[in-house]
This record gives structure tokens, C-alpha cells and sequence, in this order.
């Protein structure tokens, strides 16, 4: 058998050996112990995971890295909203295209290839941002797959014009909508608003949402009504959801329930949550982190994301998700390795579903693949495994040189 690479030993799900992975035309040929083929290229994993790659469900290219342009002094969610819709004003197509390339390339060297950007289209942003955004998918689709969704931060009942934004940029190549009901004075009329611009365009559609800590109100049943009456059910994500973690376990049950019950799916996002959330305490603070993995033992769809990097929303980051999923398992006190591959699968195939995208090392399936510095999903989030190199469609993608120790030499 001929074949374009073939990569011997990974350890891949599903598989109690060691595997090689056969790739031909960017499609996974063969996957199997000591395939017999003549290669036009090979490499030895040396026993490390191999897996199709992370998927990042939720990141904010468009207003990334603007900390020069933000003051951040209360720390809250309504000055990170009030800083980065001044700071989208000055926003030009190529400027957002520098700071896009900037976390694209990072989140590609960390082994993620796929990601779902939200990209804001309003009065202020114009479609500069999603102009930026979309280049940005083409010129990187070598590595990665994005998926563009078209976001209304700032409201809409207030801002109708927003409504011709979102219409305009579905009909110009975004692939979904969301919407932001915690932002706008009438948060149900905004929910119905978003499912009809969806239905219009047959997209799916995913929310911000419930991003407070007050467990006696919520939009999340707006949502749920329009999926059901809309039958939407498997075509919706809402993201944050940071009141469930102020909820008492009966009353999370019940919600796992229903949202388990509309096939909707949940995205939290550790890094912003933790960073906004509790800033009215001054002791015994809370997280503010959905216990998303809760979610996900019960069949509900649920996943781990990055969300912001580097502005007022969270000022840290480097697009990476084995981090983020560490950082989820710390807040959340899990560890053993049924836990830690829950997670794993929280920023992989889990994702991939709320994406709709095509994953899964198998014969036929695409040649997407990363190489990670662990030797099992549950390692490889305990220690925050470095990705070691990665493929998209059979194509090499990125490579990362393994750290090495100068000893002395001693005489």
C-alpha cells in the first residue's frame, strides 16, 4: 500500500496498543499496529497522544489584545461591555487583522483546529471587524477551521441597525448568530429577535448568557421556549451561564434537565468568569464558574473555551485549551483520571459537536491531527501537555521544538 505519511506508535482513543495512522489525499487511510505501507514520508511518535486537535467553542478574535487602548478599574463585566465598545470605534479592518493573527497563530501552536470567533456588528464596529475576521479564515484555513458568528454585544432593541449588521454579514459568509439578552433592555424580544435573523438564514445560533450571579432570575427559559418552538433543539450553544454556579444542586438538576431535554449546548469560559465574577465580595469570593462537566455526565453537550484574551474581559491568556481546561479542573477540585478525561473531551470532540464539525481519527475521515507531549487524555491535562506538532488534512502544520536541558560537562 502506498501512502503519502504515515505516523508509527501514537496512542489514540480507542486503541489498547500502540497505532500507526496512515494518511493519503488528507484523508485517514488506515489506522492499525505495524502497517505494512511504503511511505512517501514518516515519523515516529514515540507513544505520545494523538488526537484530531482542540476545538475552541468560544474566542473573541475581533478585541483581542486591545489592553493599551482600556482602563480596567472596578474589574466588572459593565466597564469590560462600557471599554471595549469604546475602544471598537477606533477599530480598523487591518488593525483587527494584526491582533486576530496574533491569538490565531498561538491557539495553531497550541494544537487547537477548529474555533468558533464571535465577531461584533453594530453601529460602532461596522463590518470592519467581520471583514478582518473573515480574511483571517481564509488565510489560516491551512491550519485551522473557523467558524464566523455574528454577534450583537451591545443589544438590539435599542439599536435596530444592528439587525441590518447581523442580516448583511449572514448574507456575506458568516456561518451563525448570536446574541447578548443580558445587555439589552428587553432581553426576550432580543432572544426572538436572534432565532428569527437564524431561521431566516437556516444558522444556528449561540448566546451569551445569564452572565451574573443571581440564581431567582434568568433568560435561559426564553431560550429554551423559542428551541423548542422553533425546533431548533441541537442548533443552539449558550455560553457563560455563570449563575449556575450560585445555584444549589436540586435546582442545577433540574436545569441539566431541561437544557439536556432542548439538545442545547453550554460553553463556559474559566479564565473571564473567574476574572469578572464576585467583585462585590471582599471575602470568600466566588468563582463564578459553571460547572459545566456536571452538564456534560448527564448527556448535555458542554464545553470548555477560551473566550477573551488580553482585554478589559480577561487580561491574561495565549489561546490555549490544555490550559484552560487545567485551570477548569483546579477550580472545580477534580483529579482523578475519569474526571481529567471528561475534561479532555470538553475541549475536543464535545466542541466539535457544538460545531457541527467533522472529527475523529478514522478511516475516511480527515487527516487533522496534533501530537501531544503525554501519553493519555487525563496526563495530558494534569500536566498541561505542550502540543509537539500538528497536521491539517495531511499536511504539516506547526512543529514545537522539545525543550532541552544543557547540562555541565564535567571533566
Amino acid at each position: 500500500m502506498k501512502v503519502d505519511l504515515v505516523l508509527r506508535n501514537a496512542r489514540v482513543a480507542g486503541f489498547d496498543e500502540l497505532i500507526d495512522i496512515a494518511v493519503t489525499g488528507g484523508i485517514v487511510t488506515a489506522l492499525g499496529p505495524k502497517i505494512i505501507c511504503e511511505p512517501a514520508s514518516e515519523e515516529d511518535l514515540g507513544g505520545k497522544v494523538a488526537f484530531p486537535g482542540f476545538v475552541d467553542s468560544h474566542v473573541h478574535l475581533d478585541k483581542a489584545c486591545i489592553l493599551d487602548r482600556c482602563r480596567i478599574c472596578a474589574g466588572t463585566l459593565q466597564e469590560a461591555v462600557r471599554e471595549t465598545a469604546a475602544a471598537k470605534a477606533g477599530f480598523t479592518e487591518d488593525d483587527v487583522y494584526a491582533r486576530a493573527s496574533t491569538v490565531v497563530e498561538k491557539a495553531i501552536l497550541h494544537g487547537t483546529t477548529q474555533m468558533r470567533s464571535f465577531v461584533e456588528v453594530d453601529p460602532r464596529a461596522g463590518m470592519r471587524s467581520f471583514q478582518a475576521i473573515r480574511r483571517i479564515k481564509a488565510d489560516y484555513a491551512f491550519a485551522l477551521d473557523i467558524q464566523i458568528c455574528a454577534f450583537a454585544q451591545d443589544g438590539l432593541t435599542r439599536e435596530p441597525e444592528t439587525l441590518d449588521l447581523l442580516d448583511r454579514a449572514l448574507s456575506d459568509g458568516a456561518d451563525l448568530v448570536g446574541g447578548c439578552p443580558y445587555t439589552d433592555p428587553d432581553p426576550v424580544r432580543h432572544v426572538s429577535l436572534i432565532f428569527d435573523m437564524a431561521e431566516k438564514h437556516g444558522v444556528d445560533v449561540d448566546f451569551h448568557l445569564d452572565f451574573d450571579l443571581d440564581p431567582t432570575s434568568s433568560n435561559l427559559p426564553a431560550v429554551i421556549s423559542e428551541t423548542e418552538a422553533r425546533g431548533y433543539q441541537g442548533r443552539v450553544t449558550v455560553g457563560h451561564m455563570t449563575k449556575l454556579s450560585a445555584m444549589p444542586r436540586e435546582q442545577l438538576e433540574h436545569l441539566i434537565s431541561n437544557l439536556h431535554e432542548a439538545g442545547i449546548a453550554l460553553v463556559t469560559l474559566p479564565s473571564t468568569d473567574l476574572f469578572l465574577m464576585g467583585r462585590e465580595h471582599d471575602h470568600t469570593v466566588p468563582r463564578g464558574v459553571a460547572p459545566a462537566h456536571l452538564f456534560a455526565q448527564a448527556g448535555v453537550t458542554a464545553a470548555i473555551a477560551t473566550n477573551n484574551v488580553l482585554n478589559p474581559f480577561t487580561p491574561y491568556g495565549d489561546a490555549s485549551l490544555s490550559r484552560m481546561a487545567n485551570l477548569y479542573a483546579n477550580v472545580m477540585q477534580l483529579s482523578r483520571n475519569d474526571e481529567l478525561s471528561t475534561i479532555f473531551s470538553m475541549v475536543s470532540d464535545a466542541p466539535a459537536r457544538i460545531l457541527q464539525a467533522a472529527y475523529g481519527l478514522k478511516p475516511g475521515g480527515p487527516a487533522d491531527i496534533v501530537v501531544l507531549d503525554a501519553t493519555d487524555p487525563a496526563s495530558a491535562i494534569r500536566e498541561i501537555a505542550a502540543p509537539l506538532c500538528g497536521w491539517k488534512a495531511g499536511r504539516k502544520s506547526f512543529s514545537r521544538q522539545a525543550p532541552l536541558l544543557h547540562r555541565p560537562v564535567h571533566s
